[in-house]
């Protein structure tokens, strides 16, 4: 058997390697290392979201805590990942387990593993975590259990509402007086998602008028997959036309990415979300600091960036590497276009909640609609076109291979625009002159090119893919 860590856990296809036997197994590979993290008090945090069984293997994570003398608080209900993640934070833990395979379809589960700062546990972490389990195996050492109900009786495991300590963080963050006075009528999708409902929680007592969708217990979330992007958003875009509502938010699986839609049902991606937050953090709260973004995500950041000089720095994709620097640095906000963001003075994670009531505040405050808040935005730091395809490739190709071959033939130009420069951040990206880029990273694990572009218009954009897909072809 072979279980390996991504950049933010183990997911796999329920039933077939997410079992209740394999998940006891890396459940204990993890409580030896938080054993080795804390040996004098160790504590955990135990959240899930809506997927098939995820309440029942998150029972099973606890009772192998337990069984290792590890504090452990659980979840009552289903809870966003972010507010899992606050609760290391707010309990002094030492790790967090979230039973979700996040945006993935239905048929996954996962196992995101969460460090004491309140993140995704890094790289190195997982690796130990890998080591741990690799050892458990060789040694033939089976996972220790203790049954649920004595660990409750006995006061190692402890049911919880974490939700509640996540609010009031999240209205230290939020201006909630300002988001009240703009009374926006908001359309809360939480596509099935352990995000569902906490938006309209969070503003219950403001003037906020919010109608959910998509809200119910639904683990199989209605056939589609739990990601906020504008190929699963026609109900919410059909929703905002058919009620005359002023804007809608969807959170995906377990809430830490955002998607949004504008009055007229026009689906608002991360990129723009992410340049509008940050555009109202430096002019209106006058926040100074750096700008983290990924590797694929958008260069209206640096454009705002530059109108305001400062710093911005470029990552690979993946929010953990977001995370390193929000750790060590003075971040002011850090985001990827995937939709996972956050900002100063939170956690090192993507939160979809906490972004979808910032973009409310940003309504409420300059009193504008959101379509017109992009239109502004473009105006003044676009224009921005943006657009991904995934292209699979005849066969296998390795990393550096790819990366190598796509560095030594780096054309002058692409469709007729200069090349000015090139990075291998995560991948190969080539810079042109004016202003667009595109982004070619090979997968590690499948034979797949994933070419992301960014232009002035749309006719631009479908030039780069299509260059993209050339190279791919000589692959």
């Amino acid at each position: 058997m072979t279980i390996k860590f991504g950049t933010d856990g183990w997911r796999a296809v329920i039933s077939e390697t997410f079992t209740f036997s394999n998940l006891r197994l890396v459940a204990q590979a993890i409580a030896d290392f938080i054993r080795e993290e804390n040996s004098s008090s160790p504590g955990v945090i135990i959240g899930f979201d809506t997927r098939f069984l995820s309440d029942r293997y998150a029972a099973e994570v606890a009772r192998v805590m337990a069984a290792n003398q590890i504090e452990t608080w659980l979840a009552r209900a289903d809870t966003p990942t972010p507010a899992i993640s606050y609760a290391i934070i707010d309990k002094k833990a030492t790790a967090g387990v979230m039973i979700t395979a996040s945006h993935n379809p239905p048929r996954y589960n996962g196992v995101k593993l969460k460090a004491s700062y309140g993140g995704s546990a890094s790289p190195h972490q997982s690796k130990r975590v890998e080591r741990l389990l690799e050892q458990n195996l060789a040694e033939a050492r089976g996972p220790n259990l203790m049954g649920l109900e004595e660990a409750l009786n006995q006061g190692i495991v402890h049911k919880f509402d974490p939700t509640w300590a996540y609010y009031q963080h999240l209205a230290n963050l939020v201006d909630l007086d300002c988001i009240s006075s703009g009374e926006l009528r908001v359309v809360a999708d939480g596509m099935y998602g352990s995000g569902r409902g906490i938006i309209g929680e969070v503003l219950a007592r403001s003037r906020t008028h919010i109608h959910n969708i998509r809200h119910e217990m639904n683990p199989g979330f209605g056939g589609i997959h739990p990601e906020p992007i504008d190929k699963y958003l026609g109900l919410l875009s059909s929703t905002i036309q058919g009620g005359h509502w002023d804007v809608g938010l969807a959170t995906d699986g377990d809430a830490d990415r955002i998607g949004a839609v504008d009055k007229f049902g026009n689906f608002v991606d991360p990129h723009r979300i992410f340049a509008l937050v940050l555009h109202y953090l430096l002019e209106k709260r006058q926040w100074r600091g750096k700008i983290v973004r990924t590797v694929s995500t958008t260069r209206m950041i640096d454009r705002i960036a530059q109108a305001y000089n400062l710093p911005v720095i470029e990552t690979p994709v993946g929010f953990n590497h977001i995370a390193d620097h929000m750790l060590t640095d003075d971040v002011v906000m850090g985001g990827e276009e995937s939709g996972g963001m956050s900002i100063q003075g939170h956690i090192p994670e993507g939160d979809g909640i906490l972004m979808g009531l910032l973009l409310l505040e940003v309504m409420a405050y300059y009193r504008k609609p959101l379509h017109q808040l992009v239109e502004e935005l473009l105006e003044k730091f676009g224009p921005a076109q943006y657009a991904r395809t995934d292209i699979r490739l005849s066969r296998p190709v390795a990393k550096k291979q790819m990366v190598d071959l796509l560095l030594t033939s780096a054309p002058r130009e692409i469709a007729g625009v200069a090349l000015e420069d090139i990075q291998s951040t995560d991948g190969v990206k080539y810079y042109l002159a004016d202003g667009s880029w595109l982004l070619i990273r090979p997968s590690g694990t499948e034979p797949v090119l994933r070419v992301y572009a960014e232009a002035p218009n749309d006719g631009r954009v479908a030039a780069l893919l299509k260059f993209g897909e050339e190279i791919a072809q000589k692959a």
